[in-house]
C-alpha cells in the first residue's frame, strides 16, 4: 500500500466583537500550530520603524492599491483612518497551495466579503469561526479591563457587539469564549475536523499483492 494521503491548506477566518478574544485566539493558533501562518496585508500607510516590506505588510502607494482594487486582486479590503488595507488573493492562494493553513482575523463585514468570493479554490478552503462572549456583562468586563477606551466608547462597542452577534449564524462555527485555553482547544477541534473532511483528503492508493 502506498500512502499518498495529503491535506489542502485551510483558509481560517476568525471574527468576534471588539474585546471578544479573537486577537488572543489568533496568537495562540500561530504560536502552537507550526503549519498556521498569517496572510501579509497590503497597506497604503507608511512603514513604521523596524517594519519590513513583505514581512509586516506590503507597502503600496495609493495608486498601486487602487489599481489592484480595479483588477479584483483583493479578497477583502477596507479604508481605515484614511489608509487602505487589503489581503491579496494571490498571497493566500500561494500559501494554501504550499499546504499551509492561512489565518485571517477580520470584523463581521470583512468576513462577509470573504464569504462572497467567487474564487472556487478559496471557497473550498474557507472555514469561518465566530467567537462570542457568554454574555454582555463578560464582554463589558473585558473591555474595561483592557483600559484602552473611555466609558462612552465602551458603550458604543457594546452596542456594536449586539449587532455583530446577530451575524453569528452566517459563520460555519460559533465558539462561546470562556478561557484562553478553552477557546484554543475548541477551535483546534474545529480545524482538525475540517482537515479530515473527505473533500480535503486524498485517499491512499490501495493495491492487493
Amino acid at each position: 500500500m502506498t500512502n499518498t494521503h495529503s491535506q489542502t491548506g485551510l483558509l481560517v477566518v476568525i471574527s468576534a466583537p471588539s474585546g471578544g478574544g479573537k486577537t488572543t485566539l489568533c496568537e495562540q493558533l500561530l504560536a502552537k500550530r507550526p503549519n498556521t501562518v498569517r496572510a501579509v496585508t497590503c497597506t497604503t500607510r507608511p512603514p513604521r520603524n523596524g517594519e519590513k516590506d513583505g514581512v509586516d505588510y506590503y507597502f503600496l502607494s495609493r495608486s498601486q492599491f487602487e489599481e489592484k482594487i480595479k483588477a479584483g486582486e483583493f479578497l477583502e479590503h477596507a479604508m481605515v483612518y484614511e489608509n487602505h488595507y487589503g489581503v491579496l488573493k494571490s498571497e493566500i492562494l500561494g500559501k494554501l497551495r504550499s499546504g499551509k493553513d492561512v489565518l485571517l482575523s477580520v470584523d463581521v463585514q470583512g468576513a462577509e466579503s470573504i464569504r462572497d468570493t467567487d474564487d472556487p479554490e478559496l471557497q473550498a478552503a474557507l472555514v469561518t469561526v465566530f467567537l462570542i462572549p457568554p454574555d454582555l456583562e463578560t464582554l463589558e468586563k473585558r473591555l474595561r479591563k483592557r483600559g484602552l477606551d473611555e466609558p462612552a466608547v465602551i458603550e458604543k462597542r457594546l452596542s456594536m457587539a449586539l449587532e455583530e452577534i446577530g451575524h453569528a449564524n452566517h459563520f460555519h462555527y460559533v465558539v462561546t469564549s470562556h478561557t484562553v485555553a478553552e477557546d484554543y482547544e475548541r477551535t483546534l477541534a474545529i480545524l482538525t475536523a475540517e482537515q479530515l473532511h473527505q473533500s480535503r483528503v486524498r485517499l491512499p492508493s490501495y493495491e492487493r499483492k
